[in-house]
């Protein structure tokens, strides 16, 4: 056998076994929480704008969804002014929220969409406050049995996913920045022009639900839920939706809202929910696409897709 055809072979192995996951997935819609290491090492970035370039060649409807804590963080030290978190949720004044803003719709998703239309005129930015996609409340933080106001924090209430779903049917990849209008008409808190920032987990989750997606896909800085953290790495590969629920009270904080968001998305229409790790590269590629699969799955408790991996 020539060296070529020796070196092409495994090219068409590799082909071949996505046959199978391609058919399945072609024309479904694939909700991706963009965050962690992948959103500021320069390498995953651009392996991720690829992965999800690939999605929408490969008959795949992909829609991102993204915060961008380390670039607030960032934003606000610059300004001088405190990061504050409590129960795991950033404490946003309306002074923080202009900050939150001009970051997620200004930076984040301005270098996403960039990257992402490298490939061809396919991404288009927008927020939750774009033709009212996201509509939220405000969510008050419970510590200790108290209720604790967090300031611009939002809680959505719905979800008007007509505009989204008007991108994806003219080919385009929806980016998507987690901030909500606010429910109320009557809220003009100053400097907050009526926003509400969202947690991005939770914001994509709602979304994926709302328009009916084949996956949720929510990348993180670590491989999976473990089983027993920090006595054991081993990694979840697959639990239901009940399984999971029973795991809540006992994860890590930073965990909660991503699980709980897989929950809410699986309890809520979506067929799969899959927590993988970011800090791979085309990590959502082989979670899409091989046998094995990374990360941690979440079915729906009567799930019976054939084969899921």
């Amino acid at each position: 056998m020539s060296t070529r055809k020796h070196t092409a072979l495994p090219k068409a192995r590799t082909l071949i076994e996505a046959l199978p996951w391609l058919t399945r997935h072609h024309g479904k819609t694939v909700v991706i929480k963009f965050g962690g290491n992948a959103m500021v090492d320069e390498e995953l970035k651009s392996a991720f704008a690829q992965d999800v370039v690939f999605l929408r060649h490969a008959g795949l409807r992909p829609v991102v969804v993204h915060g961008g804590g380390p670039q607030i963080n960032a934003q606000l030290d610059l300004l001088g002014l405190e990061s504050e978190f409590k129960a795991g949720l950033r404490v946003t004044t309306p002074e923080a929220m202009n900050v939150v803003r001009m970051v997620l719709a200004g930076q984040v998703q301005r270098e996403l969409v960039g990257l992402l239309n490298e490939h061809g005129p396919l991404a288009v930015g927008m927020t939750g406050e774009d033709a009212h996609l996201m509509t939220a409340t405000k969510h008050y933080a419970e510590i200790d049995g108290e209720r604790v106001d967090i300031g611009r924090v939002g809680e959505i209430t719905s979800i008007d996913p007509g505009a989204v779903h008007a991108l994806l049917d003219d080919g385009r990849i929806p980016v998507i920045s987690s901030i909500a209008r606010s429910s109320d008409e009557e809220d003009t808190a100053v400097g907050a022009s009526g926003v509400f920032n969202v947690n991005a987990d939770t914001a994509a989750a709602a979304l994926a639900a709302a328009l009916g997606a084949e996956t949720l896909m929510v990348l993180t800085d670590v491989e999976g839920l473990y089983e027993d953290w920090p006595h054991s790495d081993e990694v979840i590969s697959r639990l239901t939706a009940t399984e999971l629920e029973k795991l809540l009270p006992d994860l890590a904080s930073g965990m909660v809202p991503k699980m709980r968001g897989c929950l809410h998305a699986v309890r809520n229409g979506v067929h799969t929910a899959r927590v993988i790790d970011g800090r791979v590269q085309h990590s959502i590629l082989l979670e899409i696409f091989t046998d094995e699969g990374i990360g941690t799955m979440v079915v729906p408790d009567s799930n019976t897709i054939e084969g899921a991996t």
